[in-house]
């Protein structure tokens, strides 16, 4: 039974050691080189994204296709926001980034040895599948009735003309095109019909975080389409004008009454980091006024983080604060959303000082795997509905160009929180290589003195976790496997030391076996 015993001990080794590698020590130093790219400054698309994007593409292509032939969203509440409204929302910002890296790859051949609507068709496909799939709008159903294209319901035809738009200049195929045309006309015609300017999301909920982009989405779609919205865009800036700001910043308000025109919420970080990516397309006057504001009374820099936060400067939230699933956790005033957009939002304003401090978090906190997962991101999603949702909205941020050409800014310094963890991460990774070797040195040297507990129905346990572990990876899914494995680890979990001179028994856990006295 030694000889088995030696052999799970071993294998365990090995396990950990390459995970060591593979989660740690390898991301850590892709960090460092990626750290280099001057197109985290936004002067141009990094090279890192097309490396994502293209681990990214069949993943999420599997993903959209089973998840649209399962019907599996016609089953989820109006309560389930994350599993409602982030498959669609993950579809957009997936093919946003994939339109983004083609027009980068059309300019530069380099960064990819194929163009992304090429190497991505299937994803592509899967994903504007899965935002024109009308199981994917149940729960809009349920907001809106059956005629929930033919009123309001601004935040999900925004998707739909966002995606719908992108999939046509990356496809070249018509097969949505009536469909897109027919909501770029008729949500124009009722935004610009309105007494405000402003539609809601859902009935009584006016968001102009997703009325802007619905706009540029707009102007945008007149590309494919051949019309002319120009004059509709100028005058729809009555929406974001007089009571619909929030008073004590003077930029638009989170929450606003469509039928009052009055605000109802603060301006917060997450609604104006998003609106600040489209809005340099359509009022770049405007624009360049908002983010001064947004700079003066959100933007927060000290040694260890900057960022943009979630509410000014002069409101105080606590050091931990979780709000709504939107937004994300407010750290130290930090919004996550606010700052994740905000990427986006300062390459757009052409600002390398926010864009390059900002990205630089952005991906030590993605913390890349050597196959392409971003497992923070990845760790953030809702890993049942909408598992890519976190690393979709990644690439979107960092696939964002300058529109506003800013003045000659210093990219700055990076925060230290970049560098202590791409530290602490190696440092970790280097503790946990040294820990198994040394334990694996203590097993040989000393289990002739050393003893398990039911050594025979261990051993037969670690044999079925493995196997499991296998299965799971390999048919089922990665995630569950790797759990599976890492509870593997645990085995054999006790070992019996007996001191000779003393004549007693220690009790030790496998991962803790001690010297004998000398």
């Amino acid at each position: 039974m030694k000889k088995q015993l030696t052999l799970c001990i071993g294998v365990n080794a090995a396990v950990m050691i390459f995970l060591s590698l593979y989660v740690l020590l390898v991301p850590a130093a892709i960090l460092i080189y990626d750290l280099h790219d001057p197109g985290l400054s936004g002067e141009r698309t990094p090279r890192c994204v097309f490396r994502w994007h293209r681990a990214l593409s069949p993943r999420y292509e599997k993903w959209a296709s089973q998840r649209v032939k399962a019907g599996a969203a016609s089953k989820l509440t109006i309560q389930d926001i994350s599993g409602t409204e982030w498959p669609v929302f993950g579809s957009v910002f997936y093919l946003w980034a994939t339109e983004a890296l083609q027009e980068a790859w059309d300019e530069n051949p380099k960064p990819a040895s194929s163009a992304p609507k090429d190497y991505a068709r299937g994803a592509i496909e899967a994903a504007a599948a899965l935002i024109a799939d009308p199981n994917h709008a149940s729960w809009i159903k349920d907001h809106w009735g059956d005629d929930y294209l033919e009123k309001e319901n601004l935040f999900y035809r925004m998707l739909l003309i966002g995606g719908l738009t992108s999939y046509q200049k990356l496809s070249g195929k018509g097969m949505y095109e009536d469909l897109l045309r027919n909501q770029v006309e008729s949500l124009a015609r009722e935004i610009d019909e309105s007494p405000y300017g402003l539609l809601d999301d859902y009935p009584g909920q006016c968001y102009p975080v997703d009325i802007l982009p619905a706009i540029a989405a707009i102007r945008r779609a007149d590309m494919v389409l051949g019309t002319n919205h120009s004059e509709f865009a100028a005058r729809a800036i009555r929406g974001f004008q007089e009571t619909r700001l929030d008073e004590h910043t003077g930029l638009p308000a989170y929450i606003v009454d469509s039928r009052t025109g009055r605000a109802q919420d603060s301006a917060r970080g997450v609604g104006l980091s998003f609106m600040l990516i489209w809005a340099p397309e359509l009022w770049p006057e405007t624009t360049r006024d908002w983010y001064a504001k947004y700079e003066q009374q959100f933007w927060q820099r000290g040694r260890w983080l900057a960022g943009f936060r979630e509410y000014p400067k002069d409101v105080d939230v606590g050091w931990l604060v979780f709000n709504d699933v939107d937004a994300g956790p407010v750290v130290c005033g930090y919004g996550a959303a606010a700052c994740a957009f905000g990427v986006g939002a300062a390459r757009a304003m052409g600002r390398p000082d926010h864009a390059r401090a900002l990205a630089a978090q952005a991906i030590v906190g993605s913390w890349p795997l050597p196959d392409g997962t971003l497992l923070g991101p990845r760790t953030l999603s809702n890993l049942s509905d909408a598992p890519y949702l976190g690393e979709a909205a990644v690439l979107f941020a960092l696939t964002r160009k300058p529109v506003i050409r800013s003045e000659a800014i210093q990219r700055g310094e990076l925060p230290w929180s970049v560098y202590a963890g791409i530290l602490l991460g190696a440092c970790v990774g280097i503790c946990v290589v040294y820990s198994t070797i040394r334990k694996v040195r203590h097993w040989h040297k000393y289990k002739a003195i050393l003893s398990v507990p039911a050594p025979a129905v261990q051993v037969s346990l670690w044999w079925v976790l493995m196997a499991a572990a296998v299965l799971t990876i390999t048919l089922l899914d990665t995630s569950a496997g790797w759990i599976v494995l890492l509870a593997a680890q645990l085995l054999p979990f006790r070992i019996r030391t007996r001191n000779k001179k003393m004549g007693e028994f220690a009790a030790h856990p496998v991962n803790r076996v001690s010297l004998p006295s000398q």
